[in-house]
């Protein structure tokens, strides 16, 4: 089992392309510790296969990654990670996760019949609670069946 086993999940229905993902993940789970300085690699064949998808699509993240000095590939060898994200790459990743996430809210937010302006009215109700861990859970309802 590599270190990334089970720690990559791509959404194929995001505007997102999936090597773009596969990088960000990467780089938030350097980030996060789970991933350190000389860790290695899956294979790129080894994460297509497992995440089945085209061994060029991972290999374009692994080619971003090594772009951004995150990852280093030894021939003969394998890919490690090489060095934590500059703060200007932690920067560029924070804004187009934002972006992302953003936009995938307002779409399931559009696909409630709401407008845009509602969800914001919702979401500065919430920030001003201070309780951003108010979930359908956490108030008795269940959407168990």
């Amino acid at each position: 089992m590599n270190r990334l086993t089970g720690k990559i999940h791509l959404d194929f229905h995001s505007g997102e392309p999936l090597y773009l993902q596969i990088a960000r993940q990467v780089q938030l789970l350097v980030l996060g510790g789970e991933l350190a300085l000389g860790d290695q690699l899956p294979t790129v064949r080894e994460l297509a296969t497992e995440l089945r998808i085209n061994f060029n699509t991972v290999s374009r993240a692994y080619r971003l990654l090594h772009e951004d000095r995150l990852i280093s590939t030894q021939r003969g060898r394998g890919t490690y990670i090489w060095e934590q994200p500059t703060e200007e790459s932690l920067h560029q990743l924070r804004k187009i996760s934002l972006e992302e996430l953003s936009r995938d809210y307002l779409v399931q937010v559009t696909r409630l019949g709401c407008t845009p302006a509602e969800a914001l009215d919702e979401l500065n109700r919430i920030l001003s609670t201070g309780d951003l861990t108010d979930t359908p859970e956490d108030d008795g309802i269940s959407f168990d069946s």
